[in-house]
């Protein structure tokens, strides 16, 4: 039976303490004096002084980004030359009309907000109901002959 004076040590398990003589002897290793040559240091980290500089912005939503704001939707612009070819002559265009030719994708039952903008040649008569339209578009519209309401 084995004793306990008798136990041998399996594998080298040596601590060595740091600052108590020693092979590394006098400072073992922390350089000379200064804030981090004693115990217990700890360093203010500088990225925490940058930021307590920048001024607050105050109120709410002000550090928000857009994108995180979920009920703002970017109006999709379209310009009045593509809706030419797609609708009929005193035909009403509005967002479900839209949706329904397939030029706007609503998300659920949800269609995005839209603006109509000038771009391409127009001649048809038609009237616009719930959409944006500029004021560049409503010259274009009216000048063929249809109406924004």
């Amino acid at each position: 039976m084995a004793n306990l004076n008798s136990l041998k040590r399996v594998g080298a398990t040596k601590k060595m303490r740091v600052g108590r003589g020693g092979k590394r002897g006098k400072t073992s290793g922390r350089g000379t004096k200064g804030q981090s040559a004693r115990a217990g240091n700890k360093k203010r980290p500088e990225l925490r002084d940058i930021i307590k500089r920048l001024p607050k912005r105050r109120g709410y939503g002000k550090n928000r980004a857009k994108g995180v704001i979920g009920s703002y939707i970017k109006p999709l612009a379209i310009p009045v030359g593509r809706l030419e070819n797609l609708f009929d002559t005193g035909a009403e265009v509005n967002p479900q009309t839209l949706a329904m030719r397939g030029i706007v994708k609503g998300k659920g039952s949800r269609v995005p907000q839209i603006k109509i903008v000038a771009g391409g040649d127009f001649s048809k008569k038609l009237s616009f109901s719930k959409v944006g339209v500029s004021a560049a578009a409503k010259t274009v519209i009216e000048k063929a002959g249809g109406s924004v309401v």
